[in-house]
């Protein structure tokens, strides 16, 4: 499951170094949902050995996770919680909206420029 998320994830950072003729990737900072299920212990792993050889070899992986946050569309609350719990905290309602828990995205990527 996070060999694949990564793969999709290094596979980008690829694409955007080389596009900006980078040398080297620096650091990757992710924001992953708690909604995938991702383990950040196992994002971290493939990471590393998907990189492995590459330009992104050695670059630090920043993972923020995201708490997943709801809006009840009975009454408009909106709120965190936790995976397993979504029914509104305000009326108890199930008719909900996830708003957010489930991205997988790359906020910000640093490389090491040539000096030319």
């Amino acid at each position: 499951h996070e060999l694949g998320m990564v793969t999709g994830v290094v596979e980008s950072v690829r694409q955007a170094a080389e596009a900006n003729h980078a040398d080297k990737v620096l650091k990757v900072s992710l924001s992953v949902g708690e909604m995938t299920e991702a383990i950040e212990a196992s994002l971290r792993f493939a990471f590393e050995v998907l990189t492995e050889g590459t330009m992104s070899e050695g670059a630090e992986l920043e993972i923020n996770m995201v708490t997943p946050r709801s809006l009840c569309l009975d009454c408009g609350a909106e709120y965190e919680h936790d995976r397993f719990h979504m029914v509104c905290p305000e009326c108890g309602g199930y008719n909900t909206k996830l708003l957010a828990g489930r991205e997988l995205q790359i906020d910000s990527i640093e490389v090491d420029l040539p000096d030319d």
